[in-house]
C-alpha cells in the first residue's frame, strides 16, 4: 500500500467568528476536535501521514507549505451560499485532489430548492414545494395543507422544529416570515410528509464516466425502476456500498417535537432512539438503496453520502426524498453515517479509510504518475 500525505480540512466550532446578530445555532454544521483527531488517528492507522489544517481564509499558504498528496475535507465553510463548495474550489485551483463531491455537487446539495428542481426532472419522488422570497406571496394551488416550512440553505435541522408544520394560512404566513427574518435566505415550504424518518448511507462510486443519471443497466423497460436485488447487484459491482438504513424513532417526541429537530440533532443527540438497521422490509430496503445511488448520481457526488427519506404514512410507506448530505458527519460513535457503518460491522477506522480510498482511487494516486506541484499532486 502506498502510504500517502494527507491533509484533513475542517472547519472546527471553536474557531469560527462571532458575529453581532448571529443566531443562537448558526454554527451547529460545524465540527469538535474530537472529529478531528479521530479522523487522524483514523488516517494514520490506515498507514498515511496526517495533519489538521483549519479551512480559512489563511488555507492556502498552509497547503502550498505541506504539499499534500490528497485532502480528506470535511469542511462547512462559514459564509455564502455555497460555503460548503469554497474549500473545494481552492484545492481545484491548486490542483490538490480531495475526498467528497466536488465544487458543483456541494453548492447545489446546500440549496435544496435548487436540489429538489433536479430530482423532480429526474422523476425521483421528493414532497411538492415552492420558495418565498416573501412572506406574503401567493400560495400555489398544488400546495395542500399540512406545509413544512424551513431555510432553503441551512443543514443539521436548523431552522426545523414542531412549528415547522404549518395547517393553515395564518400560521404559514407567520412561519415564513419568521424564516425570512431568523435566517436572512429563502424559505422552502414543501408537502408535509407525515411518517418515519429514515437515512441511508453509502461509500464508493460508480465505475466509469460519472454522468447525471443512472445508466441504462439500472433500468428495466423504458420508465421502471429495478428496485429487486439483481438490479442493486450491478450498482454495488460499479463500486458502491451501502449502509444499513437508520430509522430516528420520533414516537416519543410526537406531541412536542413531531419531526427531526434542530433540537434533536443537537442538545438531544444522545438520547434520540436511533434503530440501526432500521426496522423495514427487504424489498424496503432495496428501493431506499436505489434512490439512494439514484441521488447520488444524478448530483454528481462522490466518495460518501448520505440521503434522508421520510416514508409516507398515508400511502403505504411511500419514500419520499427530503435532501442528500454529500458532507455527512463523521463525529465517532455519534454521526448518522458512522453509526450506519457501525451496524453493517465497519469500524470507524475501515470508514474513515473507505471514504479516502475512494479518493484515492479515483484520482489514480500513483507515485509513478505523478509528481508535486503547488502543494498537490499533477501529472508528470
Amino acid at each position: 500500500m502506498t502510504r500517502h500525505k494527507v491533509a484533513v480540512l475542517a472547519n472546527l466550532k471553536k474557531n469560527a467568528p462571532i458575529l453581532p446578530g448571529m443566531t443562537e445555532d448558526y454554527w451547529d454544521d460545524l465540527d469538535s476536535e474530537k472529529t478531528v483527531n479521530a479522523l487522524q488517528e483514523a488516517i494514520r492507522a490506515g498507514g498515511h501521514e496526517a495533519a489538521f489544517f483549519e479551512g480559512d481564509v489563511g488555507l492556502q499558504a498552509k497547503l502550498i507549505d505541506y504539499k499534500p498528496d490528497i485532502c480528506f475535507n470535511i469542511c462547512e465553510g462559514h459564509f455564502g451560499d455555497g460555503r460548503e463548495a469554497q474549500v473545494p474550489a481552492l484545492l481545484e485551483m491548486l490542483r490538490i485532489p480531495y475526498t467528497g463531491s466536488r465544487v458543483m455537487s456541494l453548492a447545489l446539495a446546500l440549496d435544496k430548492p435548487m436540489t429538489k428542481r433536479v430530482l423532480n426532472w429526474h422523476t425521483l419522488p421528493t414532497p411538492a414545494f415552492q420558495t418565498f422570497e416573501r412572506a406574503d406571496e401567493p400560495l400555489d394551488d398544488d400546495m395542500l395543507f399540512p406545509l413544512f416550512v424551513k431555510p432553503a440553505r441551512e443543514g443539521t435541522g436548523m431552522g426545523v422544529t414542531a412549528q415547522s408544520i404549518v395547517n393553515n394560512e395564518a400560521e404559514l404566513r407567520e412561519r415564513v416570515a419568521y424564516t425570512l427574518d431568523k435566517y436572512k435566505q429563502t424559505a422552502l415550504v414543501e408537502r408535509y410528509i407525515s411518517g418515519r424518518e429514515v437515512t441511508v448511507g453509502l461509500v464508493g462510486n460508480f465505475s466509469g464516466p460519472a454522468s447525471r443519471r443512472l445508466p441504462a443497466r439500472y433500468y428495466f423497460g423504458e420508465r421502471t425502476r429495478d428496485y429487486s436485488e439483481a438490479g442493486l447487484a450491478a450498482i454495488r459491482a460499479g463500486g458502491i456500498t451501502f449502509l444499513p438504513p437508520l430509522e430516528v424513532n420520533l414516537e416519543p417526541y410526537r406531541e412536542s417535537e413531531a419531526v427531526y429537530t434542530n433540537t434533536l440533532k443537537t442538545d438531544l443527540a444522545d438520547k434520540v432512539e436511533l434503530l440501526c438497521p432500521a426496522p423495514l422490509r427487504p424489498e424496503q430496503v432495496q428501493e431506499l438503496n436505489w434512490l439512494t445511488a439514484a441521488v447520488f448520481r444524478v448530483l454528481g457526488c462522490y466518495d460518501v453520502s448520505r440521503i434522508d427519506f421520510r416514508l409516507d404514512s398515508s400511502d403505504n410507506d411511500r419514500p419520499y426524498i427530503l435532501e442528500i448530505n454529500p458532507l455527512p458527519g463523521l463525529a465517532p460513535g455519534l454521526s448518522d453515517l458512522v453509526l450506519e457503518a457501525a451496524a453493517a460491522g465497519i469500524g470507524y477506522t475501515e470508514l474513515i479509510n473507505m471514504i479516502l480510498n475512494a479518493a484515492i482511487d479515483r484520482h489514480d494516486l500513483r507515485p509513478s504518475v505523478y509528481t508535486s506541484y503547488a502543494g498537490g499532486p499533477t501529472p508528470a
